[in-house]
Order: C-alpha cells, then sequence, then structure tokens
C-alpha cells in the first residue's frame, strides 16, 4: 500500500493496524532495501548517468516551520539526489540531504564508488556539482552541464505548475561527453 502512494494513515486504516505498526515496517523494510542497496549495486557497467536532485518538505514547508524547529534538518526543505543510469533506468544511488555542496559531495562520492568504469556524466547547471563530481572522480569522467532554459511562469511567481521549457544550453566541464545522448536524455527525461 505504501509502494502504491497511501499514507502512513491510510495504509493502518485499511490494514486495521496501528500507525505505528506501519512506521515501524517501513522503517525495518528500508534498512533492508539499503543494505541489500550497498551489498550488490557495486561494480555497475553504467555507460551513461544522469543526477538530479528533487524537492520535498518535510512537516511543514520551509516558511511555516515553527520557532522551535528551525534550522533542524527533516523540517522544511528536503532534497532527494538521485542518479539514473540513462541506457538500463536502473538508480545506483540516492541521497536525501540538503541542497548544498556537503550533500552533492557524499552523493557524488557514493555513486563513483559503486561504477567499475568511466562514465558519460550529466547534471543540471547546479553549481555544487562542479566540485563535487571533481572530488570524487577527478579526470575519469566525461562530464556536461545541461541548463534548461524557461520562460515566464503562466500563473506567476507563485506558480504551481512548472513554466514552459523553451530550449536548453549545454556545457561540456570535463572530458569529452557526446553532446547528442547530453541534450536528448535529460530533455526526454524532462517532458
Amino acid at each position: 500500500m505504501l509502494v502504491e502512494g497511501n499514507s502512513l494513515r491510510a495504509t493502518a486504516r485499511m490494514a486495521d493496524v496501528s500507525r505505528n505498526t506501519v512506521d515501524k515496517l517501513l522503517r525495518e523494510v528500508g534498512a533492508v532495501c539499503l543494505a541489500y542497496q550497498d551489498d550488490h549495486l557495486q561494480n555497475l557497467p553504467c555507460k551513461r548517468v544522469q543526477c538530479d536532485e528533487i524537492w520535498s518538505s518535510v512537516y511543514s514547508k520551509q516558511r511555516n516551520i515553527p520557532e522551535d524547529k528551525q534550522h533542524q534538518f527533516g523540517y522544511g526543505d528536503v532534497w532527494t539526489w538521485t542518479a539514473i543510469c540513462a541506457d538500463t533506468k536502473l538508480v545506483p544511488c540516492w541521497h536525501i540531504g540538503t541542497r548544498g555542496a556537503e550533500a552533492a559531495k557524499c552523493f557524488m562520492d557514493d555513486l563513483a564508488g559503486r561504477l567499475n568504469n568511466r562514465i558519460q556524466l550529466t547534471t543540471d547547471g547546479h553549481k555544487v556539482y562542479l566540485e563535487a563530481v571533481k572530488e570524487a572522480f577527478g579526470n575519469d569522467v566525461d562530464y556536461a552541464q545541461l541548463v534548461k532554459l524557461y520562460g515566464p511562469a503562466p500563473e506567476g511567481p507563485r506558480r504551481y505548475s512548472p513554466a514552459k521549457c523553451n530550449g536548453t544550453k549545454q556545457s561540456r566541464v570535463r572530458g569529452n561527453p557526446d553532446p547528442d545522448h547530453v541534450s536528448t536524455s535529460l530533455v526526454e527525461r524532462q517532458n
């Protein structure tokens, strides 16, 4: 039920169990899945990897966090860093944290440690990737950034839906990425 997107409370009602039971099961299953990933997703033959961050809020949106919970991780903005193999759609690693340099470094170190060969890596234009990729991969990566260029938001600055993507700008950072794969893979995923 949780995998299908039901909340903890809805799952507890449908299964006729305590919400704490569902929470405990989720934590235990999560720990087993993490151990499996760490043991088995190693020495991967990925060739093209795309990385991005996904925003979410926990407890409340950042601007609504009570004073006593300000500046505590796990309240407000939380980012899930993801890597996906463009060819197989395997997610070799992920990281939950802030959107800062320390989280980027942890994420890229994990990714680099799971691969067995040089890859073509594509990210968005988030600047923290530059140093994190350099530290994790050195010169053993073909790295490019693909920056999406957006038009004005149809609903104004407090929009609920994304603005229209008018195009992309490619920027080779290191190595020699294939420009055809850099431009199409992420744009196709965006649409």
